[in-house]
Formats: C-alpha cells, sequence, structure tokens
C-alpha cells in the first residue's frame, strides 16, 4: 500500500470513528433531555403553565430574535441577559425575600446577617434542586412560595417585554426596543418558555447529581458549581488536539522531510487556463461577496452601537425600525452568506480550470445559482424584518420569518430553497471536476479531496433541517453544532485547503504526489549498478544530505553512483538512503549480481 492509500484509509477511519462518537453523543443528548411537562403546578393543584404554553413561549421567543436577544442555556447574543440564568436568580431571591419577611420581618433578603444569608441559602437549594417531575402524569409540582415567587417574576418579564414606561432604562440597557411582544397572552406563555429554561438548569437529573444542563449556568446562590467531569473533558480536548497536532507534525517530518526543494517553472502555469463562459460567468458572484461584506461591517457598526444607545443612534429612535435583534441576525448571517458566496463562486471558477472542460448548458446554471443566492437573502432578510417587527405572526413564522437559532436563523422554506441551490452547486462542480478525477494524474488525490469537500458542502447543510417547530431544544442545539461546527468550520475549510493545494502544485510550490521510483540495472562506466531511480531522467548528483555521515548516519545513507545519460557513458554519484523496499510502482524488489555497491533508495534528482 503506497503513502497516499494510506492517508486515504487513515483519513476515512478517522470519519468513521468521528461521526460515531458524534452520533453517539447524539443518542445521549436525546436520551438525557430535560422533560416537557403536561403542567406545572402548585401545591393546591392550580396551574401555572401547561406544555402548549412553554411550546407557545418558545416560537414567540423565537419570533422577536432567539438567540439574538439574549441566550437560552449559554448560547446567543451577550447583550441582553442569558433568560434561564436571569430568571433562575430572580426565582431563587424571590423565594428568599418571601421568607425573609414572613420569618424575619426584615424587607429582604439582604437585608439579614451573614449566618441566617447562608442557611436561606441551603434552604433554597433543597428546594429548587429536587426533580419533582412525575413522568407518570407529566407533572411538575412546586410549594406555595415557589408558585409565588414565579408569578412575581413573571410580572417582571411582561413588564419588561411590554411598554411599560418603569422598565425603560432596562430594555435601554438589554438594547430592546420598546413593546418588544406587543401582545399580552404571548407575553405571559413567554414566560413559561423561560421557567422551564431556568428549571432544567436547577433540577436534578433522576438519579444524579448535577442538573439537566450540568450545573449550567454558575450559580452558587441555587448550588450550581461545574462538577469535575467540565474540567476533565475540558483538559483531555486541549490534549486530544495538541496530540492531533503533534501526530500531524511526526508525519510530515517522517514522510516529507528528505524531500527536495521543488523547482520553480520558469513560466506562469495558471497563464495556461483556458478561460471558458462559464467561468467569466462567476465574476458576478464575487461582486455580491465584496457587496455582502461591506453590508456586514455596516450592520456589525450599528450592533455594536446598540452597546452604547441601547435604542437609538446619535439620538435618532432606530430600534423603531431596525431593532439590536435584527441588525445582530443579519450581521451574523451575513458572515456566512458572503463566505458560503465566496467559495461557491471560486468552485464555479475551479472546476472548469482544473479539468479543462466546460459542460453543456453550465454557464446557464451559474447564472441561475446568482439569481437564486440573491433571491434567498432577499426574501429571508425581508421575512426576518417582518418577524422580529411582530407583523409575521407565529403561524408563518417557523417557514418564512426568524427561527431564532444562531447562524441558522432563516425561516424553514427558505433553508429549503439554500439546500436546493446547494445541490445544484454540487451538481455543477462535480460535473466539471469529473473529467480531472477520471483521467487521473498526479493531482488526483488533490482534485478527488477537492469533489468531496463539495459534496460534504452541499449534503451537510441537511444537518440544519433535522429539527422542526417544536423539536426539543437540546435536539436543536446538537443539530444547531452540526451546522455552525461542521458545515461552516470545518467542510468549507477543507475545501479552501484542496483549492490552495491545487494552486501550490499547479505553480510549483508544493509536489502534488512523491517522485515515483523505477529499478534501474544498467552498466556504468565504472562498474555495474542496480540502483533505484526516479522515473525522470537525472541528469544531475543528487544531494549531499543535510549534514556530513556520522555514525548514526550512515547507517541510512551511503555514496551511490548511476547513469545520468541515455548513452550511459557518463553517471553521477551521490548520497543515498538504502532500498527500505519495493513501492507500489515498483512492484519488486531491485538487486543484480553484478552490483558491488547494494541497492539503494536515490533521491529525486536535482541540481546540487
Amino acid at each position: 500500500m503506497n503513502s497516499t492509500r494510506k492517508l486515504w484509509v487513515g483519513l476515512a477511519a478517522l470519519l468513521i470513528a468521528s461521526f460515531a462518537v458524534l452520533l453517539w453523543v447524539g443518542s445521549e443528548v436525546h436520551r438525557q433531555a430535560p422533560p416537557l411537562p403536561e403542567q406545572v403546578v402548585d401545591a393546591n393543584g392550580q396551574v401555572l403553565y401547561t406544555r402548549k404554553d412553554i411550546e407557545t413561549g418558545r416560537q414567540v421567543w423565537q419570533s422577536i430574535g432567539g438567540q439574538q436577544l439574549g441566550s437560552i442555556w449559554g448560547h446567543g447574543g451577550y447583550v441582553a441577559p442569558d433568560w434561564g440564568a436571569d430568571w433562575l436568580h430572580r426565582e431563587a431571591e424571590a423565594i428568599l425575600d418571601i421568607w425573609a419577611r414572613r420569618e424575619a420581618g426584615a424587607a429582604s433578603y439582604k437585608d439579614l446577617d451573614a449566618p441566617t444569608q447562608a442557611a436561606y441559602a441551603k434552604r433554597v437549594q433543597a428546594l429548587m434542586r429536587p426533580n419533582t417531575y412525575d413522568a407518570a402524569t407529566g407533572t411538575v409540582t412546586v410549594d406555595a412560595d415557589r408558585a409565588a415567587a414565579i408569578r412575581t417574576v413573571a410580572a417582571h418579564y411582561e413588564q419588561l417585554f411590554g411598554k411599560d414606561p418603569a422598565m425603560v432604562k432596562l430594555r435601554e440597557a438589554y438594547a430592546m426596543r420598546n413593546d418588544t411582544v406587543p401582545d399580552a397572552g404571548h407575553r405571559r406563555q413567554l414566560t413559561g418558555f423561560y421557567w422551564w429554561a431556568a428549571w432544567s438548569s436547577v433540577t436534578l437529573r433522576p438519579g444524579g447529581e448535577i442538573s439537566y444542563t450540568a450545573n449550567w449556568p454558575a450559580d452558587e446562590l441555587v448550588g450550581n458549581t461545574p462538577p469535575p467531569s467540565a474540567f476533565l473533558w475540558t483538559v483531555f480536548s486541549v490534549l486530544f488536539l495538541i496530540a492531533g497536532v503533534g501526530l500531524l507534525g511526526w508525519h510530515y517530518a517522517v514522510n516529507h522531510g528528505d524531500e527536495l526543494a521543488p523547482v520553480l517553472p520558469k513560466r506562469d502555469p495558471l497563464a495556461d487556463i483556458k478561460v471558458t463562459p462559464s467561468m467569466r460567468a462567476t465574476a458576478k458572484y464575487f461582486w455580491v461577496v465584496i457587496a455582502l461584506f461591506l453590508v456586514q461591517i455596516l450592520l456589525g457598526a450599528i450592533t455594536a452601537h446598540y452597546q452604547v444607545e441601547g435604542q437609538e443612534a446619535y439620538g435618532f429612535a432606530l430600534a423603531d425600525v431596525l431593532p439590536y435583534a435584527l441588525t445582530r441576525t443579519w450581521h451574523t448571517q451575513l458572515a456566512v452568506l458572503w463566505i458560503a458566496t465566496a467559495w461557491l463562486g471560486m468552485g464555479l471558477y475551479i472546476g472548469p480550470a482544473i479539468s479543462g472542460h466546460e459542460p453543456k448548458f453550465q454557464r446557464l446554471g451559474v447564472n441561475l445559482l446568482w439569481v437564486c443566492l440573491l433571491i434567498i437573502v432577499v426574501g429571508a432578510f425581508a421575512g426576518q424584518w417582518f418577524a422580529v417587527m411582530q407583523k409575521l405572526g407565529l403561524k408563518h413564522n417557523f417557514w418564512f420569518g426568524h427561527q431564532g437559532w444562531e447562524y441558522v436563523d432563516l425561516g424553514r422554506f427558505w433553508q429549503w430553497f439554500l439546500f436546493i441551490g446547494l445541490t445544484l452547486w454540487l451538481v455543477l462542480v462535480g460535473r466539471a471536476l469529473w473529467p480531472a478525477m477520471r483521467n487521473g494524474g498526479d493531482s488526483r488525490s488533490i482534485v478527488s479531496l477537492l469533489f468531496l469537500s463539495t459534496v460534504a458542502i452541499g449534503v451537510f447543510y441537511a444537518a440544519g433541517l433535522m429539527w422542526g417547530e417544536h423539536t426539543h431544544l437540546s435536539m436543536v442545539e446538537y443539530w444547531r453544532w452540526w451546522v455552525v461546527h461542521l458545515w461552516v468550520e470545518g467542510f468549507f475549510e477543507v475545501f479552501a485547503v484542496a483549492v490552495i493545494a491545487f494552486l501550490f502544485t499547479r505553480l510549483g510550490i508544493s509536489r502534488s504526489s512523491r517522485p515515483r521510483w523505477r529499478c534501474c540495472s544498467r552498466p556504468s562506466c565504472s562498474w555495474p549498478a542496480a540502483c533505484w531511480v526516479p522515473c525522470t531522467t537525472c541528469t544531475s548528483p543528487a544531494p549531499r544530505p543535510r549534514s556530513s555521515p556520522s555514525a548514526r548516519a550512515s547507517r541510512r545513507w551511503k555514496w551511490c553512483r548511476w547513469p545520468t545519460s541515455a548513452s550511459r557513458r557518463t553517471t553521477a554519484t551521490g548520497w543515498a538512503r538504502p532500498r527500505r523496499g519495493c513501492n507500489a510502482t515498483a512492484g519488486r524488489s531491485c538487486s543484480s549480481s553484478r552490483s558491488r555497491s547494494g541497492t539503494w533508495w536515490v533521491p529525486a534528482c536535482s541540481a546540487s
């Protein structure tokens, strides 16, 4: 098995192992996800929230920007608070205030002395952390004091997301527009979702010692402290990364350390590329990339300014037209879109450039895909504006408005449209690259890797289609991780590396493959020799090793003489490594009874 085949086998094994672990983790996320109760009741049986309240509340949260306005379970923006963490702390303090007023006659918990505060803190942990979910009935039961605290915190949020003048300063601090959720019923249901996010963060898993979210967020008041496993897995991941980098360095040193410097061509090889009509048609893609990038910078400046003036821009009430949740949505979405557009354009350009083949109707496909991209950007952004401004309604928000998930905020209709566009791109690039892969050559591995990365870009965006409107939050976050960290941060980079590798090999900066060797046994002017020589004709001696042979080096390098001309009348000498065995090109060992010096590996020819 040659070195290239070994690398492909290693890559396949690594991918199989990695995705096996990812799928196993997904099954664990699904198994250990916090339950959605059918109802939340107090000790008297009075219903506080129903499952429909919690699910509709999540839809409301998504429609106003979701993770772009604050965060849930740590995912999202950080101008507004993490709503689950904020609710959790406020609920705990509300319970403590109830006890302080009733039992100690104090105005609030903070007015108590330190020993009493410590005792109350232990008591509130004993109240909030136990799991009171009944799987048989789907009911969560809370005591009267906690129910009163829930109502207090819910009233705070209903005022915050409405237009109560008393909350103006806090809304400005959170970069929220006034009357973020105009409908009073939706505001109450929104509090149900926030309560559930907080409940999941503090409630212990059945039979466990940590909460459903592994004690996140950290809040000592309710006993949420990082478990030891969090530190262990963090250290392991860092060490695993370092080990992977070290393994790559070792592989390069062992397999490429003795390679000779490449010989640069005398003229630009890329100048020979014939620009086809479809390649010329990709120019508009890069103009769109520039436009999207500039708009992203502008939206980034506006988004940053909202951290200074939460609702205005130099006196202009910008939040009434373009609120923070929307500018941040477009800013983060444009980062993905302009990068994706750049790689789409590059793929469509590089395909015919590599193969020299212009498939039929390729230019039409390039132009059609460009129009589709424009429709997706304009349509998706318009839908998000109507959603955040609460003009679209919850019924159509999931499909045409704002999904609320950072980096995958597009409505589901626009997601499907983009997936179809990526599939079209995959077909266009694949049929342009196919002749190059079929014909083989030294660049076949690079072209194959480029094609596989193209397939991955087209296929793995489907991870963003794996959840529905009411899929559990834990599973949505799991599949969103695939899109963000595999699709955007993984396969796009593989595609870029493959393109750069192809350009480097064409420019002569790097070799596309290791030199091929063949067995040569022919007489020289000095003595009969049997040597491994490159497939190309040697015209100059091989270079000496980096240092003179020592006791250590002499075991690996020997002096060798070989013919340097077709007439066999001239020879060259140089330092060569002893033969380690035949490669796939040779197919058999090389030896000669006439050889006086043995059989050696001879490096590729280069001027010395």
